[in-house]
């Protein structure tokens, strides 16, 4: 399948400083990321042209709907844009279907079977007990998933995403995640997704975009750019440090806990974690905070730490006071990042090749289930 193009070329000026902006994508997910004020929401409105001070091209596919040079600048609702702001903004006076339905009355032309669209983002979103209801009376995630589908109704060329889970805890971001995989699996849409939080961004992009005072700083593939040193410290203050984000498959459930597989290859390695009534053979995603991994030489005995998995050092990076250990685990799981100090590193002297364990304890494992649920 052949992804649809997004160029954005554009400059704006801020009161701090200005947008400067230029890349192309053909990802299904491109996410956004940067600290508070880096001009990522400034990006986004930009895109959907809300931001009239804007110079430069933005095009979809050939469709140019900014081009300053050519007078070209086409207003927001000819772009077939789907929005979805920070604040979810449902219409107070409409219930829940009415919502979608107001989403469903905005169908651009040619956006294809309006009514198989909504019945397909009523299933997807798990709305379906939600219809009658006032938006007064939702959750906060039950918010986000009607602001999502009322956007998805109006049948858009391009999905903009503005930290969708920013206004949520944590209990309830692990909920609402999965709505939006399943929305980023089910439908054929480009989006851009703007975020601070890189649990997001691992979970759901395909290709990552980091901003720093409306410029540019690094750009690829979410995993490998989040842990560059130069990026890593923008997330300081802002989120509870790295979560290294894999898929994994339920291989049984015991006594309490459930085992997984780490990257769903049969030669993956085996996880504990804290959960319960998993069904075996469900695919989800296992979140381990960084700074929770601490490394061994050789497995120790006696110890309450549930997991102690085979590694191998790829690279190490310094981090201020801190060092990046970068390990694989096996050849079907992505790489695993340990934080640890300087001075654990030397005495452990490990380097780039080195072969050690890596222990976790299953409590501090979060899962993020690609099913979905309630939210």
């Amino acid at each position: 399948m052949t992804h649809p193009v997004l160029c954005v070329h554009v400059t704006l000026p801020l009161d701090r400083f200005g947008l400067d902006v230029a890349f192309e994508t053909t990802h299904r997910v491109t996410g956004i990321f940067g600290v508070s004020g880096s001009g990522k929401t400034t990006l986004l409105e930009t895109v959907a042209g809300l931001r009239r001070g804007a110079r430069g091209r933005i095009a979809l596919n050939g469709d140019v709907w900014l081009d300053t040079e050519k007078r070209v600048r086409v207003p927001p609702e000819g772009r077939g844009i789907g929005y979805v702001p920070q604040d979810s903004l449902l219409f107070p006076h409409l219930d829940v279907l009415g919502n979608l339905r107001a989403g469903h009355g905005r169908a651009r032309r040619g956006a294809g079977d309006v009514d198989a669209t909504l019945d397909g983002v009523v299933t997807v979103l798990g709305l379906q007990p939600l219809l009658s209801r006032a938006p007064s009376t939702l959750s906060g995630g039950e918010r986000q998933r009607v602001a999502l589908g009322r956007a998805l109704c109006s049948g858009p060329r391009l999905l903009l995403l503005d930290e969708p889970l920013a206004s949520l805890d944590a209990a309830l971001r692990r909920k609402v995640l999965p709505f939006l995989r399943r929305v980023r699996d089910e439908f054929a849409l480009p989006m851009l997704l703007v975020s601070h939080d890189p649990v997001e961004v691992q979970a759901l992009c395909d290709d990552l975009v980091v901003l720093n005072e409306g410029r540019i700083v690094a750009r690829g593939e979410p995993r490998a750019v989040l842990t560059r040193p130069e990026v890593f410290t923008l997330g300081e203050g802002e989120v509870e440090g790295f979560q290294n984000v894999i898929p994994a498959q339920v291989v049984e459930t015991r006594d309490g806990v459930s085992v997984v597989r780490l990257g769903g290859a049969a030669e993956g390695p085996l996880l504990t974690v804290h959960r319960s009534g998993l069904a075996p053979g469900s695919a989800l995603l296992v979140g381990i905070p960084a700074d929770e991994i601490t490394l061994a030489l050789q497995p120790p005995p006696g110890l309450s730490a549930r997991n102690a998995v085979p590694a191998r050092v790829e690279r190490v990076q310094q981090v201020g006071a801190s060092r990046l250990v970068t390990v694989r685990v096996a050849a079907g799981a992505p790489p695993l990042v340990a934080e640890v100090t300087a001075d654990a590193l030397a005495d452990l002297h490990v380097a780039p090749g080195t072969g050690l364990y890596l222990l976790v304890k299953a409590s501090a494992v979060t899962l993020y289930e690609d099913g979905a649920g309630a939210a």
